[in-house]
């Protein structure tokens, strides 16, 4: 086995680095201390009835129906649905978004042509086009892929191709100098200068597909936590609408988590 070369740190900057360290530790701790405070506070104040339990639900009401919905082997089912929607409308967004950004990139009389169609669609209300997505497409899961996609894809195209565009210009007039045509200058040059913007993108994408598939569930679905939520709203039982919600900020919070992971790697 090669021996790992060890990096010669002066004093200074292993002083530094140690500082680095203490600062993400005190950032961590910050972040759960004020998690557990704010759940702390709720919870107090439900027991204590300053607010109505009932309407406000608290924690320990909140992990009690989640028990529940383990108990009656329901939780996993919604959830696995919500999240194998998310996913896909997000991946989908994501792709299609890139694709579109790197032709709109490609030809200058597209992007001038396209532009004020993206700007207008992006500015659409999505949730004015639920009933024509039921007759256009259906009520199964196709329908609430296809809301999260018409929710996402449009931040894709406008964040990926702000990307390409601010790639530096005396590249690419290198890049020109040198005989390089578009392929190889996308190749070559503008998909690895656009990999922060594509972290950006992937994180922005992230809630806009939790946004889509929630509210296509709202609208078509029969299981999935936006259909817990919409239930539990319809039954006055506040509890569930509570925990569907809690749930999805994990979610949320974890798909994004893996995002800036897997940023932290790449762009290194």
């Amino acid at each position: 086995m090669k021996n790992k070369i060890k990096p010669n740190y002066s004093r200074e900057h292993i002083a530094y680095l140690k500082k680095q360290k203490k600062k993400k530790i005190i950032v961590h701790l910050s972040r759960c201390f004020i998690l557990i405070a704010l759940l702390g506070i709720w919870e107090l104040f439900a027991q204590l009835k300053v607010v109505n339990p009932f309407i406000t639900s608290s924690p320990s009401r909140v992990i009690k129906t989640i028990g529940s919905l383990y108990s009656d082997g329901t939780l996993f089912y919604h959830i696995g649905i919500t999240l194998m929607e998310t996913i896909a409308g997000f991946v989908l967004a994501v792709i299609l978004g890139y694709a579109i950004a790197v032709v709109l990139w490609a030809s200058d009389m597209v992007r001038k042509v396209l532009e004020p169609y993206i700007v207008v669609l992006n500015s659409l209300p999505k949730i004015a086009l639920g009933p024509l997505i039921i007759i256009w497409i259906g009520t199964g899961y196709d329908a609430i892929i296809f809301m999260t996609v018409l929710v996402s894809v449009i931040v894709c195209i406008m964040n990926m191709l702000a990307g390409f565009i601010a790639v530096d210009k005396t590249k690419l007039l290198l890049m020109k100098s040198m005989g390089a045509n578009k392929i190889t200058t996308l190749r070559k040059l503008i998909i690895p200068a656009s990999l922060p913007a594509l972290m950006n993108t992937l994180k922005v994408a992230v809630g806009l597909a939790w946004i889509g598939s929630i509210m296509g569930e709202y609208i078509v679905s029969k299981a999935g936590l936006g259909y817990l939520i919409v239930y539990g709203g319809q039954v006055f039982k506040l509890d569930l609408v509570m925990s569907a919600t809690f749930i999805l900020c994990l979610l949320a919070g974890g798909m994004y988590g893996i995002i800036a992971l897997i940023e932290k790697r790449v762009v290194r």
